[in-house]
Parts: structure tokens; C-alpha cells; sequence
């Protein structure tokens, strides 16, 4: 999630337990306006914390929107007791509070990161710390405790990445960044990581790592809500997926069921067909 202002001192996360009934997401009749177009419109979703959900969609379908909403950058229309947009059962989140329970990694956030660390020295390790601050690497007013030390260590770990820890981040590959950036996702020990786009620039190696990475998370017992216009993104770890098209849901159900060439011809609006090995997915025209 990215910041409007920093913070001096670490967030205080305080993560309210959700009850086994509560859901992770729970939309009804949302419509969210960017400018004077309806970006998502008369909108519902159900996702149940520990699922992991793929949603698919061509570039202006209202994927991006969705993730904005739910980080709460962009509002719903208030329609009054016709709209429900709940987030593990409330209504209501403070901003802080909310990173301790979604982990965010968007586009946004990365064209940030490109930013920042052209202009400082930011380290891997200090990339994954500042996700106490909500800023994008650390300053000198931020205070590291040896607890947050011991946390950023064992994410580091965690993903196979201690040796980039004292390494510039303008000195890593993409693939690397990405991995640092899940890191700064996941300093709080969210229950959901939102991912937009999350393989977009990598090449075809990084994409596979990446792809791996995203199969330790899932098995770690992270809920993963995926938003991508990749097929290949897909892991076998997700079971369903959603298909949007122009700002409303076009398909929801099992991934064997949603996957196919008609489906996805009839979403990108080109014909294309499915290809299925080993528990992966492909298109082709």
C-alpha cells in the first residue's frame, strides 16, 4: 500500500482476529466511478479467508480498480443499505490496521520503488523493513527495533534471499526487486497478499522463480488473490478463478471449468486456445 505521508514511528498493528465466518472480501452492489465512467459497476465478490482466487481480465477491465478499492485509495458510491463492502467482516479500517491483514504488491507500488531507489541507496533489507513505515525504504527519522531486525530476517530467509539482503535494490535484477517487494508485503504476517500484475517486465526465467515463489507462499498459508491478464500466472494452488470484463464479473467458478478457449475468447475478444500440461496454463491464438 502506498503512503500519502510517512510515518515518524512504526505502525501499530493490532490485528482484530476475523471470526471463521467472516469473509475475506464481501462485496454487493458496489460501483466505483474514476472521473464521470463507472470503472466497476453494480459489483458483488465473495472471497473466504485461505482461498486462493485468480482474477482475469483485459487491461481496462476494472482489475486495478477492484485492488484500489480494497486498499482503500479508491471509495464506492454510497448506495446506502443496497451496498456492502466488507473487509474481514468490517466495514471499516484504519489504514494501518489494514496492512496487518493484506499484504499489497502493485504496479503502483513498483513504478514507486523504481523511483526511490534511483534516488537513494535503499537495500533489500531496508526495502522489507519500511513496510513498518509504509514508505519505500527507510530515513533517519524511522526507528528499527531488534524485534521488526529478527522479523525482516526471517522473511529474508523465507525467501531464499539473505544474500541480497546489504545489496542496493537499483543493483538487483527485476525478479529480485519483485522478491524483495513480496518481502515488504509480508512484514506484518498478513492472512491475504494481493498481487496486481505481478509478473509484468520479468523475463522468462523470473517469471518461472516467481511462480515458485508464489507456490511457497500459497502452501505457507497466505490467502493469494492474484490480478493478472497472464494465464501462465495461474499456479496450481489456485483453484478459482474470476473472470471481469468492462467493470463486472463475466464468470466465477472452478479453474477447469472457467479456463477454456471459449471463455477466454470470449474475454480478450479474440480467439484463442487453451493449452493445459501439468497442472499449468498457456494461450495461443
Amino acid at each position: 500500500m502506498i503512503a500519502r505521508t510517512q510515518s515518524a514511528t512504526p505502525a501499530r498493528i493490532v490485528k482484530t482476529k476475523p471470526t471463521d465466518e467472516a469473509l475475506l472480501i464481501d462485496l454487493s452492489g458496489v460501483t466505483i466511478v474514476r472521473g464521470d465512467v463507472p470503472v466497476l459497476r453494480d459489483f458483488s465478490l465473495q472471497i473466504r479467508s485461505g482461498e486462493h482466487v485468480a482474477i482475469l481480465g483485459p487491461n481496462g477491465s476494472g482489475k486495478s480498480t477492484l485492488i484500489k478499492a480494497i486498499t482503500r485509495e479508491l471509495y464506492p458510491l454510497d448506495r446506502g443499505a443496497k451496498m456492502r463492502f466488507q473487509l474481514l467482516g468490517q466495514d471499516d479500517w484504519d489504514l494501518h490496521d489494514l496492512r496487518g491483514h493484506f499484504g499489497i504488491v502493485t504496479l503502483d507500488l513498483l513504478q514507486n520503488l523504481s523511483h526511490e531507489v534511483v534516488l537513494r541507496q535503499v537495500t533489500a533489507r531496508e526495502l522489507i523493513l519500511s513496510g513498518y513505515f509504509n514508505s519505500i525504504g527507510l530515513w533517519p527519522h524511522h526507528r528499527v527495533t531488534p524485534v521488526q531486525e529478527k522479523r525482516a530476517r526471517k522473511i529474508l530467509r523465507f525467501l531464499d534471499c539473505t544474500h541480497l539482503a546489504d545489496r542496493a535494490v537499483s543493483t538487483l535484477s527485476s525478479g529480485e526487486q519483485r522478491r524483495a517487494l513480496i518481502g515488504r508485503a509480508l512484514i506484518h504476517d498478513p492472512e491475504a497478499l494481493l498481487l496486481d500484475e505481478p509478473t509484468t517486465s520479468l523475463d522468462p526465467g523470473a517469471v518461472r522463480e516467481f511462480r515458485h515463489l508464489l507456490r511457497k507462499l500459497a502452501r505457507a498459508g497466505h490467502s493469494l488473490l492474484l490480478v493478472t491478464h497472464h494465464i501462465a500466472d495461474i499456479i496450481p494452488e489456485i483453484e478459482r478463478v474470476i473472470l471481469i470484463q468492462s467493470g463486472q464479473i463475466m464468470a466465477d467458478g472452478p479453474k477447469a471449468k472457467i479456463l477454456t478457449s471459449a471463455q477466454l475468447s470470449r474475454l480478450f475478444g479474440t480467439p484463442l486456445k487453451m493449452r493445459h500440461h501439468n497442472q499449468c496454463y498457456d494461450l495461443s491464438p
